[in-house]
């Protein structure tokens, strides 16, 4: 792909959500559960350059945050569980909730940075802060 080549933001945020390659779509952008791969396997993608840094637990906390609480507050008022049912059962959602948010979020932010041609990405080798 050139620089002039135009790359649809909305379909890099939904690979990325998909943990795809933002250029492609086909491979895998993850090779563990949140070490993005150096290429594409599918297309050669450079995907090195991401610096996702703190994006993906920030974005998780947030909407976790967003599904979980007024969770609580409708199961506490209807059904007024033991303090023990309620941590167990609200515990273990966040917790849920964040292992399977956390990696799609990381894929997203690498794929607007694709898009956006940030750190680098279709800029060559060079790395363009």
């Amino acid at each position: 792909m050139s620089q002039t080549d135009d790359r649809e933001m909305r379909t890099a945020i939904w690979r990325g959500l998909r943990c795809k390659c933002p250029n492609c779509g086909e491979g895998a952008m993850l090779r563990n559960y949140l070490k993005v791969r150096d290429h594409c396997d599918t297309c050669g993608e450079a995907l090195h350059h991401h610096r996702a840094d703190d994006g993906p637990p920030y974005l998780t906390l947030l909407v976790v945050g967003h599904i979980i609480g007024p969770a609580m507050l409708f199961y506490y008022t209807a059904y007024e569980p033991s303090p023990l049912a309620f941590m167990v059962i609200f515990m273990g959602a966040a917790t849920v909730l964040s292992l399977w948010f956390l990696p799609r979020f990381k894929g997203m932010i690498v794929g607007v940075q694709w898009a956006a041609r940030m750190h680098g990405f279709g800029h060559g080798d060079a790395a363009v802060d």
